[in-house]
């Protein structure tokens, strides 16, 4: 496939254009995910990892390496390293929401149990260290692990504010930027690092992975409420069910009378759901115009992503990081 073809998908594009590198990739996760003992771990690793998914994260950190003319080994460590912990925490996640379904298919502790998903998490997140090690670069080490303590913070965080009412936008987005955008970009940063590039361009790539992860998750959480079931695998509404306090829900608490603050109190907070509620709250969500407010923080921190991203002397892996800005939110489309 031409880039040319791929250019109304740039994250295939993106793919085309680092097809070596990400062969080298899926060549180290498999090696890496092995286990000589213990053969449930790569039963269950290659579960989700087969599930799919277009690696979006490591291939962040090929893309930023190869951006700042990295020609070294070392990319694609730390891209099997980043995979490495978006999938654990995908394991412990499923555990955590008691999902049943996963990129359309069985979870993990569905078809094994919680046991095994949370100990094979465990062995991905030791397996991502010692990828880290392996670069010898101690900045890597400092960024990586500092992105893995901010994911296990930020889901921690969300275990509280997620059922509480006075949860506000700057605590969602903190959410935000723990449990999903610290990976995005610490991807995109160690990608810079290891290239040994200029700290202003490291920066750039920080902040373009940053916004990207915000937006990213805004999406994720508006799709909930008005995505396809087909293209999410998520069915209309898991938020809501889940008592998940997500952003065009905290937008119809905000502006809530009192009676409806007594519906989100019964639902959200207390969690004694009807026949009828998800009805009256996409209602109450469509009365204050909520999911379109939403939408537009999500392009909102697109607009940010890119602006970053102009900073950076012109390149193809800029211009396709730039389109996979747009594709993120094309989704809400």
């Amino acid at each position: 496939m031409s880039l040319d073809h791929a250019a109304s998908k740039p994250h295939e594009a993106l793919a085309t254009l680092l097809r070596d590198d990400m062969e080298a990739v899926n060549g180290l996760i498999q090696e890496r995910m092995a286990s000589e003992h213990a053969p449930r771990i790569p039963e269950v690793t290659a579960h989700l990892v087969g599930a799919g998914g277009k690696r979006l994260r490591p291939m962040l950190t090929l893309a930023a390496a190869r951006l700042c003319g990295y020609e070294g080994p070392f990319h694609v460590h730390l891209a099997a390293t980043v995979e490495f912990i978006h999938t654990a925490t995908l394991l412990h996640d499923d555990v955590v929401d008691e999902s049943a379904q996963r990129r359309g298919r069985p979870t993990a502790n569905l078809l094994w149990d919680n046991k095994s998903s949370v100990l094979v998490g465990d062995y991905l997140f030791s397996r991502s260290f010692q990828l880290m090690t392996e670069t010898g670069s101690i900045d890597v080490l400092r960024i990586l692990s500092n992105a893995s303590a901010t994911i296990a913070e930020g889901e921690v965080l969300q275990l509280t504010a997620a059922t509480d009412l006075r949860t506000d936008e700057n605590v969602y987005l903190q959410v935000v930027r723990g449990k999903t955008a610290a990976l995005f970009s610490a991807a995109t940063e160690v990608g810079g690092v290891i290239a040994g590039a200029d700290p202003k361009l490291v920066k750039v790539l920080f902040d373009y992975g940053d916004a990207l992860g915000i937006a990213f998750q805004i999406a994720d959480d508006l799709l909930d409420y008005q995505g396809n079931t087909a293209q999410t695998g998520k069915n209309i509404g898991d938020d809501f069910r889940e008592r998940k306090l997500t952003l065009p829900v905290i937008k119809a608490v905000a502006q809530a009378t009192e009676e409806e603050r007594a519906f989100w109190v019964r639902t959200i907070e207390k969690g004694r759901q009807e026949d009828g509620d998800l009805e009256h709250a996409l209602a109450l969500m469509a009365k204050y115009d909520t999911l379109t407010a939403t939408r537009d923080d999500a392009y909102a921190w697109i607009a940010k992503a890119k602006a970053a991203m102009e900073h950076l002397p012109e390149h193809a892996i800029r211009d396709l990081l730039m389109g996979i800005a747009d594709y993120v939110v094309e989704r809400l489309n």
